[in-house]
């Protein structure tokens, strides 16, 4: 059995009360204004915890687990929340459950067939159009479970970002049923898959071209950054159906030195991620000169004697890109002879007694 993905760590009482969070909407009236309330005041209390330099992860993960709970309630007033042929599902990043102060929050309503939604057409508006009036970045589809295969199989953003869905309202077997239609039986063998996801990294890394090293870094896309991690868990999923990276460890794909390499690169770059969403009020993720004084401020790095504090800030920034980008590298050869490889023939060449 997988250990689902937001477990009973994410839940924090102090960020969301189920009862607090009703006696606000007895309060208001409203639904939608408690929800408001209790985000902001989630924020206030997730931000200062960032700013005290304690776990990001759980700082992310605890986020897109008040975000779970609030779209729930406002789910529920919905009269489609009671139709079983309709779901409402997180994907994307928000799937992963993970969410910075101004990530998208990527939905998607999985109806099971044509008409599923008839009669409740008004309802799913409504709630779409509350929460754009919230003002959250919402990134919304409405689909059946025909059109996903169909969409899935032409394109393969849509195929990763359903790789990565889970159901927070709605009969959950649903979401199974278009995992299976989606999945590497049906379309996107990890032969293909795999195939595709390097071809889009190369032309993804050829846009900063090819470095590192770039003096304004896009923490997200640049060689090093967040997506290079990304790939690698999209890859390992689709061949190996794994939902962690640490996973790989026990496949032999990576060591537990390896492993604590690139975990704590990540656990970096989310850092960096949080700090510039708090410094621009935006969804930012390059690193521009006119923010990095601030960020390594925010990330505690003080001016030494001998070296500004931003000079250590990018020193480690290009440590841990470079660290990802050569890990990123080597298992993604590792994937190519496991998965493309597999069934072709070693060749080994003899050098002398002693090597080959």
């Amino acid at each position: 059995m997988k250990t689902p993905l937001v477990t009973e760590l994410d839940h924090d009482p102090e960020l969301f009360d189920p009862a607090r969070f009703e006696q606000a909407v007895a309060a208001s009236g409203s639904v939608a204004l408690a929800f408001r309330q209790v985000m902001e005041q989630a924020d206030a209390i997730l931000n200062q915890r960032f700013r005290q330099l304690e776990n990001i992860k759980l700082i992310i993960r605890r986020r897109a687990w008040v975000m779970d709970q609030l779209l729930k309630r406002l789910w529920s007033e919905l009269s489609c929340a009671r139709c079983p042929d309709i779901a409402l599902l997180a994907v994307g990043g928000y799937g992963r459950a993970e969410l910075h102060p101004h990530s998208d929050i990527d939905l998607m309503i999985l109806l099971r067939r044509e008409n599923s939604d008839a009669g409740y057409q008004e309802d799913l508006s409504t709630f779409v159009t509350q929460l754009w009036d919230l003002g959250l970045e919402v990134g919304h589809s409405v689909r059946t479970l025909e059109q996903c295969v169909n969409l899935a199989r032409d394109d393969i953003t849509i195929a990763t970002n359903l790789l990565e869905s889970r159901t927070l309202c709605g009969d959950p077997s649903l979401a199974e049923e278009m995992q299976t239609l989606t999945g590497p039986e049906h379309i996107w063998d990890p032969r293909s898959f795999f195939t595709a996801k390097c071809t889009e990294q190369i032309a993804r890394h050829n846009k900063f071209s090819n470095t590192e090293y770039n003096l304004e870094p896009d923490i997200k896309s640049a060689p090093g950054g967040l997506r290079d991690i990304q790939n690698i868990g999209w890859v390992a999923k689709r061949h190996f159906d794994i939902q962690r990276l640490s996973d790989l460890i026990s496949f032999g794909f990576l060591t537990a030195d390896e492993y604590d390499l690139l975990n704590s690169g990540q656990l970096f770059l989310w850092e960096v991620r949080y700090a510039l969403h708090l410094i621009t009020g935006r969804g930012e993720n390059r690193l521009l000169f006119d923010y990095q004084r601030a960020v390594a401020e925010m990330l505690g790095y003080r001016d030494s004697e001998a070296v500004l504090a931003v000079e250590k800030f990018m020193k480690r920034y290009y440590r841990v890109a470079l660290s990802i980008s050569q890990l990123n590298d080597m298992l993604l050869q590792h994937f190519d002879e496991a998965i493309l490889r597999a069934d072709e023939p070693e060749l080994i060449t003899p050098i002398n007694r002693r090597f080959q």
